[in-house]
């Protein structure tokens, strides 16, 4: 027995010893054929078979991926399906995930929960297709542009076209609903590089952060029709999408604010943003290089948004398109020249997104070139005028908390009527103390200095041109 169990051992192990020969005699071989191959076969060659090999070789997945990046047309324009998948995939969060971002903007009712990056989110749709998303991000070179953000959608092949005819659109429809459903935040956008608190920036180097402006149409210093006026103009602008398709125009609207400093442009702009719950995007057009980099900051901006120009008499000296109309010929090598200005207005361009607005403010209306002002650019043109009696009372009942006649009334009135004083100094007087009688005692006493003052002025014009006058 013992002699059989020694020839067993011994049997396994010549077995090996065989089988461990032939394994490093198959091994010398394969090395030999891959050094004569590397040395005989072309590299392309050798890579082209290596594909085929690995296609013979490799188990058939069921498996099929859709990647949704977050931006579309090579970076120029956003991904409404990336954006949808966001809003969506924020509300199928369960148990099974254990990282995830949670945030609450001051006038958010609730929070706002969304998918960390690397985390997996699992859906079904119609019972039957099961489906995987995956939140995913390609860190940058260093200064080599952005952070790419990207979604993989993972399901079984045979139900691609369910998914792209059936549940993508659902993800659509169901994001807009949750949009609709909670109190959007109005976000003010600009290009100085602000990120969103997780060190991600926006498409287009837009950051952002929460317009809390208080303004409204009800605050606003403004004469009461004009005020109307400007509601109107935004009500029919919203109703109206069918209209500018059948007319051939984009869907977008065009307002110049003109008039001194002071009075209440920037508060208008924050008053239309929070009627319309648009979200605003501040251009500095000095910020920019050329006319091509400003064609992609309009692609980059969002539907149901607000465009602002401020100073764009002196944000940037723009050139004629006629040579000599300035004094200086055309320099084809300006920064921004005014015919990229008027192509960014209503351009083809101009025609990439609906619901958008663009406001221009001057202090000076005739400083800009007539080209700007025609209707399709500047649609609606609005006077910020000085301080109104009309404007008075609104300012008195927003800073004191006077809703009836007060005594003082009457003469400040009468004063305003006859001095050119803006909202915004009538304003800072009023907020000088609680007490409205000695606010308005104070209001009083201002108008009466500015209307002093405008007459010394007046009188030394007057002095100074009967000077000229005897000058022989």
């Amino acid at each position: 027995m013992r002699e059989m169990m020694f020839s067993g051992v011994g049997n396994m192990q010549s077995a090996a010893s065989t089988l461990f020969s032939a394994y490093a005699s198959f091994a010398a071989s394969m090395m030999l054929i891959r050094s004569i191959a590397n040395d005989l076969v072309p590299s392309p060659v050798r890579t082209y078979l290596q594909s085929v090999l690995r296609y013979f070789f490799t188990p058939v997945s069921n498996q099929i991926t859709i990647v949704v990046d977050e931006d579309v047309c090579g970076g120029i324009s956003g991904n409404q399906v990336y954006e949808a998948a966001e809003v969506y995939l924020g509300t199928k969060i369960g148990p099974n995930n254990e990282r995830f971002k949670v945030g609450k903007a001051p006038k958010q009712k609730s929070l706002h929960i969304s998918v960390e990056k690397g985390e997996e989110i699992l859906d079904r749709f119609d019972n039957d297709i099961e489906l995987k998303w995956r939140f995913m991000s390609i860190e940058p070179k260093k200064g080599h542009g952005n952070e790419k953000l990207f979604f993989e959608l993972n399901f079984d092949k045979k139900y691609k076209d369910r998914v792209l005819d059936e549940y993508l659109p659902f993800v659509l429809a169901k994001s807009k609903e949750i949009k609709d459903s909670v109190n959007k935040v109005v976000k003010l956008y600009t290009r100085s590089g602000i990120d969103d608190g997780h060190g991600c920036y926006r498409r287009g180097g837009w950051g952002s952060i929460n317009l809390d402006h208080p303004a409204t149409f009800e605050t606003l210093a403004m004469d009461p029709e004009l005020k109307k006026t400007i509601i109107d103009d935004l009500g029919r602008f919203l109703k109206r999408k069918d209209f500018y398709k059948k007319v051939g125009k984009a869907w977008k609207r065009g307002y110049l604010l003109y008039g001194p400093p002071g009075t209440g442009k920037s508060s208008l702009i924050a008053a239309m943003a929070n009627y319309l719950n648009f979200d605003v995007y501040d251009l500095e057009l000095t910020s920019l290089n050329s006319n091509s980099e400003l064609t992609r900051i309009l692609v980059s901006t969002t539907n149901r948004s607000i465009l602002v120009i401020e100073d764009v008499d002196c944000s940037v000296e723009m050139q004629d398109r006629k040579a000599g109309t300035t004094g200086r010929p055309y320099d084809p090598n300006t920064k921004l020249t005014l015919s990229g200005l008027l192509n960014f207005i209503d351009g083809l361009w101009s025609s990439c997104g609906d619901e958008r607005i663009i406001i221009f403010t001057t202090n000076y209306r005739d400083r800009l070139d007539p080209a700007l002002l025609r209707p399709g650019r500047m649609d609606m043109h609005i006077h910020m005028s000085y301080c109104t009696s009309q404007g008075f009372k609104i300012l008195a009942s927003n800073y004191l908390g006077i809703h009836h006649h007060h005594a003082l009334f009457g003469e400040i009135e009468g004063l305003i009527e006859n001095v050119e004083v803006t909202p915004a100094e009538v304003a800072e007087e009023l907020m000088k103390s609680e007490d409205a009688d000695i606010a308005l005692a104070g209001v009083v006493n201002f108008l009466k200095r500015k209307k002093m003052e405008a007459n010394e002025i007046h009188e030394e014009d007057k002095t100074n041109g009967t000077k000229k006058l005897q000058v022989p």
